[in-house]
């Protein structure tokens, strides 16, 4: 079973902030997952939103300012006034938070054009590539990073939608299985309400994909999944998530 930190340990730190990533570890989680966008010029930096109102009660796009502009403004008081300092991180600097024996899950929120960026960056850390799990919810960022870097873990992040026409969920287990064999994807990181049961997680083991869920904070949830044979959890609170996994009765 691999804990990963969602955001960070975000139920408590402001999340993608350096604040949160180091707390994420601090906790003891396995692996720490951020998102990532691309900035006016050029950089990568971990924020989740196109904009940055909802952390820093401004309305500016990421890709229509600079990194120097983009780190004049707060994105931790908005959590408490505690976190109040904290200022966008870049790709590099979230990386190099990475303890030995554990990952980090590089989740791209911009399009294709954040690649050559990416590609750069994670040479640049000078990190072991099993270190890191670069991922997307686009099946077309996922192929040119796979390209792009052919050493490297990739993912693609699974999200599912009930179809009321077609009465079933999509997409189906045969579906991702195609794309994933035909892009060559490591593992998948698959959201946690949905269609998943046994049968779907064993087919995806079978064809030597991990597996991991998002976003979990139930235990009852997390519990059932790792019994699916789901092999990583993403959560909002990983220390604490983790004890009520190993110590129920606490």
């Amino acid at each position: 079973m691999e804990i990963i930190a969602h955001r960070g340990s975000s139920f408590i730190a402001p999340e993608n902030t350096l604040a949160a990533i180091q707390l994420g570890w601090d906790e003891g989680a396995d692996a720490a997952e951020s998102d990532f966008r691309l900035t006016r010029d050029g950089r990568i930096v971990s924020i989740h939103d196109a904009s940055m109102k909802r952390t820093a009660g401004v309305d500016w796009q990421v890709a229509e300012h600079t990194l120097a502009e983009l780190q004049t403004l707060d994105i931790g008081a908005w959590k408490g006034i505690q976190w109040a300092g904290q200022r966008i991180a870049t790709l590099e600097e979230c990386l190099a938070t990475t303890p030995p024996g554990k990952r980090f899950f590089v989740e791209i929120k911009s399009g294709v054009e954040i690649v050559p960026e990416l590609v750069r960056a994670v040479r640049a850390a000078g990190q072991p590539l099993p270190q890191m799990a670069l991922m997307s919810l686009s099946w077309d960022i996922v192929t040119t990073i796979r390209q792009a870097l052919p050493d490297a873990t990739v993912y693609h992040v699974t999200q599912f939608e009930w179809d009321k026409s077609a009465n079933r969920w999509t997409p189906s287990t045969d579906e991702i299985l195609a794309k994933a064999k035909q892009v060559g994807v490591n593992g998948l990181d698959l959201m946690g309400g949905g269609p998943l049961d046994a049968a779907m997680i064993a087919r995806f083991a079978a064809a030597g994909l991990d597996r991991c869920a998002w976003t979990i904070d139930d235990p009852q949830l997390a519990r059932h999944l790792l019994s699916l044979g789901i092999t990583g959890i993403t959560t909002n609170r990983p220390g604490w998530l983790r004890q009520q996994l190993e110590n129920p009765a606490r």
